[in-house]
């Protein structure tokens, strides 16, 4: 696949080296140009700036920039997003561990109406980068599980084999309009995990003792 990245941060650091590992093309893109360079000439891929990644990533763009840029960002790139699966790993979290967006819209569906032609899909944003850099991210014997959020299904199926490349399972978690869940989800975890120090996996049962609803 081509891929790329609008953003050179920690995120697109951690995918974009699975992915190229993975053996895609990836073009990271980002505001500073050394630092595009620094990352692309480590994973084996190309840089240039924002529009050129969008362009390149004909297969998919990740989304990795902060969450105050990315609406600007995004209705910037509008023509050259048209069309393109949007991957949003962003977290609109703020000092807290507060949730900008609560009220709605999502981020996700902020960064969709910025860029009405682009394909967007909410993945990868429920954990710190560093479990991106695992190889495999596997717990006990268990792949990690990534949801995802959109509305395109072909856009759906890309973002899942980019998901598997990474040795996780994707997980259908509903459209856009879900994105949402998936963001406060993030908030909480994050609360939990760095804010309290606790073991936010516990949290939750086993499914068999989920119950049904």
């Amino acid at each position: 696949m081509r891929i790329g990245t609008l953003g050179a941060g920690n995120m697109a650091d951690a995918l974009a080296t699975q992915w190229a590992r993975a053996g895609h093309d990836v073009c990271v893109g980002a505001r500073d140009p050394g630092r595009a360079a620094r990352l692309a000439r480590r994973i084996g891929g190309s840089a240039g700036d924002l529009r050129e990644a969008a362009e390149f990533g004909t297969d998919a763009v990740l989304l990795a920039l902060p969450y105050a840029a990315v609406t600007e960002v995004v209705a910037g790139l509008e023509e050259p997003l048209r069309g393109r699966v949007l991957i949003d790993c962003v977290n609109p979290v703020g000092p807290g561990f507060v949730l900008r967006t609560a009220g709605g819209p999502s981020a996700a569906e902020r960064v969709a109406a910025a860029a009405p032609g682009a394909r967007v899909v909410k993945a990868f944003n429920l954990c710190h980068e560093d479990v991106w850099r695992l190889t495999p991210p596997v717990f006990s014997g268990r792949p990690l599980a990534v949801p995802l959020c959109g509305d395109d299904a072909q856009a759906l199926d890309v973002v899942r084999r980019l998901v598997r490349d990474l040795g996780c399972e994707p997980l259908d978690a509903g459209g856009t309009a879900r994105a949402g869940l998936l963001e406060a989800t993030a908030a909480l975890l994050i609360g939990l995990w760095v804010g309290e120090g606790a073991d936010a996996q516990a949290i939750a049962p086993p499914r068999e003792f989920a119950g049904e609803r």
